[in-house]
């Protein structure tokens, strides 16, 4: 059956770092978790009006809970060519009809199967009740898999330099057995180097490996890429030069290296949409168009040739782009369509209707990462197959009958489906795919990255059924179950994370890999007006599993008797000294960020049930705090009657919320995303001085962190200082 977005998998919690639920409705979750209460918390009813003026409207936005299935891990399966042929056979032989026949018959829609009411009847409430990408058509038999016409493109030549060739097609047989053995034994030869202001550092594999070999360091433009003919004049026309980063970028991607680039921002998206799409779209047409002109001639010789071509995978889908909402996907269908100009686009109207919003939801004074990821149809349950014939794209294609697939993490792993489905699950199509783009990976970091896990350990499995193909056509490195070795896999992200670095690492890809990231200069400096004193406090952990106790520890230890000396300490002056609940401007305003939500519940009940800190009111704004609950710890802070406001790095991925109030920061965990540190220190504080609530040069920021925070260390303080900061006998840095 084609893949479904229907989920009938058991519910429950699922490890990663989004949390129990992805969000999968459309909606981004912010309530419906089970709320915190305890004495220290209970408000009374007339303070329930309230309400800090702060919240923005455009913060309030109906949510609703969505939960993660817990699925199963299927261990990989990696049978010998003889095995897989026997194994089909048995399949094929069980059934009465031909085996391409019987998946033909198996995929006619059936009246049961798909009531006629579900596309009729008004649109449910809940969008988890209607599948708007459910596709249902049958797998197209391999001899109507592509266009048996003349395509217009036969002045295009093989050529011997070609990447797609020296990559996939012909290999060179040495070098290849080198590199496949430093793949398997984990032997990289390294090389860093320093070009147009961005690092890189490239890792191919192989004991006696020629670095000589790999892509050249830069290309000045389109001229320098080996593109099919006839994508030629359009990208010339929307790139004629390449800037200083598409130089190092393009010719990493287009010599199918994996790639993962820690420099992506609202302003070079695009640019990156464009490079990932042309070098998708060039992959697809190359590959399609070497099947027709094969095709072409086996009919042309008829049965008595000698002529065997070995041009395809088991299935397909050639490539895979991961992304995070339908607007993401919304994007990359205009850069397709921008690249190849199709004469006709068919299902486009279903396309818009099912992925295009175009309300406006947030004003211009939200940060503009935050416009760029959550503007438009933020829904991220999505999973669309696209097609490419002669002069026709086509949408909602059945994925075996695809050449991309665009999907979610959320909307692919739903269409694997688990093994406590009633329907078995369905993997087979992500089995030849050769290219794979994972666009936005910082976004995706916030949903849930288990289900990324999820997609990498089911590509490049070798099929459980046979879907029409024609082993004898199928290449060898397929068959010898060596398709990972081939598979590209390029991340986009705005900075790197120990995931994406492990992504990465795990590459097996035989043409090596890439790691592009810039010099950071440091947050530290980028904090605008705003003079506040910075203190960085290092504590030791033995091992990275203790790291969480011994950040705890820390905690209680140095960083509360701080805050209760400032709660029972000095009283304060002037107009703006006192709170109408009795705080003083030097004990109120502490705004404690929390990155893990993990660490967020331990200091939250700490807070509740320690007697050592039972002076100290406090509120917390968390991910799963509803609207209602953030906007009255909001107000409450703001008023002073919560001396501490405890807030976590999610909450301010989705909200973005501007908090006032704020007089000092405490930094339990440094962010991922720098980003944060500039709003967060000096946003915030900022703030604070303009309401005059803070007295210039007054703030401060102390920040907690340990030699396992050393890729977070480096982005907020800077590429220069971080190595001394890490290993320096002292423990505390003081920056002004």
């Amino acid at each position: 059956m084609p893949p479904r977005g229907k989920f009938s998998g058991r519910r429950g919690s699922v490890r990663g770092r989004g949390g129990k639920f992805g969000r999968g409705n459309g909606k981004r979750s912010f309530g419906g978790a089970q709320k915190f209460r305890n004495a220290r918390l209970e408000e009374v009813d007339e303070l329930d009006s309230e309400v800090s003026d702060e919240a923005p409207p455009s913060d309030v936005e109906s949510e609703s809970d969505a939960s993660i299935s817990d699925v199963e891990e299927t261990p990989a399966t990696t049978k010998p060519y003889m095995a897989l042929m026997q194994s089909l056979a048995k399949d094929s032989a069980s059934s009465a009809a031909p085996s391409a026949k019987r998946r033909k018959l198996d995929h006619q829609p059936k009246k049961d199967e798909v009531p006629a009411p579900v596309e009729e009847e008004k649109e449910p409430e809940d969008d988890a009740e209607r599948d708007v990408d459910l596709v249902e058509e049958p797998e197209e038999e391999p001899s109507n898999e592509v266009d048996m016409g003349d395509d217009g493109d036969d002045d295009d030549v093989p050529d011997a330099t070609d990447p797609f060739e020296t990559h996939f097609v012909n290999p060179s047989s040495a070098e290849y057995d080198v590199r496949l053995k430093g793949v398997q034994s984990n032997v990289y030869q390294p090389k860093q180097l320093e070009k147009n202001g961005w690092r890189i550092l490239r890792s191919i594999p192989g004991q006696d490996s020629d670095q000589t070999s790999h892509p050249p360091t830069s290309i000045p433009g389109p001229s320098g890429l080996k593109l099919k003919h006839r994508l030629i004049e359009t990208t010339n026309k929307l790139r004629p030069t390449f800037d200083k980063l598409e130089q190092i970028l393009y010719p990493i991607t287009f010599g199918y290296q994996d790639l993962l680039f820690c420099g992506r921002s609202a302003s070079n998206s695009e640019t990156l949409r464009r490079m990932a799409c042309l070098h998708a779209v060039n992959h697809v047409f190359k590959t399609r168009d070497r099947v027709i002109k094969n095709n072409a001639k086996l009919s042309k010789e008829g049965e008595n040739t000698d002529f065997e071509p070995r041009d395809q995978g088991f299935t397909r889908p050639k490539v895979l782009m991961i992304l995070p909402t339908r607007e993401a996907a919304v994007k990359v269908v205009n850069a397709i369509c921008a690249i190849c100009e199709p004469d006709q686009q068919e299902n486009r109207k279903r396309f818009d209707e099912s992925y295009i919003d175009r309300e406006v939801k947030f004003s211009s004074d939200k940060p503009a990462d935050f416009r760029d990821l959550f503007e438009g149809n933020d829904d991220d349950m999505f999973r669309i197959g696209i097609k490419f014939t002669r002069k026709t794209i086509k949408y909602f294609a059945q994925f075996y009958n695809s050449d991309i697939l665009l999907a979610s993490p959320l909307g692919l792993r739903m269409a694997i489906g688990s093994e406590e489905d009633k329907k078995k699950m369905d993997f087979d199509f992500l089995s030849s795919v050769e290219v794979v783009v994972v666009d936005h990976a910082d976004a995706l970091l916030n949903q849930n990255w288990e289900h990324v896990e999820y997609i990498f350990e089911h590509l490049n499995r070798q099929p459980r059924e046979a879907h029409g193909c024609d082993f004898s056509r199928v290449r060898e490195w397929y068959l010898d179950n060596q398709a990972e070795n081939f598979r590209q896999t390029v991340v986009l992200s705005a900075f790197n994370t120990p995931e994406l670095a492990e992504l990465h690492r795990r590459g097996k890809n035989w043409a090596g890999r890439a790691r592009v990231q810039a010099e950071y200069g440091g947050a530290i400096q980028e904090l605008g007006p705003v003079k506040a004193k910075q203190t960085f406090s290092r504590f030791e952990a033995s091992s990275l599993a203790d790291e969480p106790d011994a950040r705890f520890a820390y905690f209680t230890s140095a960083i509360v008797p701080w805050l209760l000396k400032l709660a029972g300490g000095r009283k304060g002056k002037g107009p703006n000294s006192s709170s109408s609940s009795g705080s003083t401007a030097t004990d109120a305003g502490t705004l404690i960020f929390i990155p893990s939500y993990l660490d967020f519940v331990r200091v939250r009940n700490y807070f509740s049930t320690s007697d050592a800190v039972e002076s100290l009111s406090f509120g917390a704004i968390s991910e799963y705090a509803d609207v209602r609950e953030a906007s009255r710890a909001r107000s409450h802070f703001l008023s002073g009657r919560h001396k501490v406001l405890l807030y976590t790095e999610r909450a301010h991925h989705f909200r973005r919320y501007v908090l006032a109030g704020v007089r000092r920061v405490v930094m339990y965990g440094l962010p991922d995303n720098p980003v944060f540190y500039r709003e967060i220190v000096g946003g915030f504080l900022a703030k604070s001085e303009q309401d005059m609530l803070l007295e210039p040069g007054r703030g401060s920021a102390r920040v907690v962190f340990s030699k396992y925070d050393v890729l977070k260390l480096e982005r907020v303080v800077g590429s220069k200082r971080v190595g001394k900061m890490i290993r320096e006998r002292g423990d505390t840095f003081d920056f002004i």
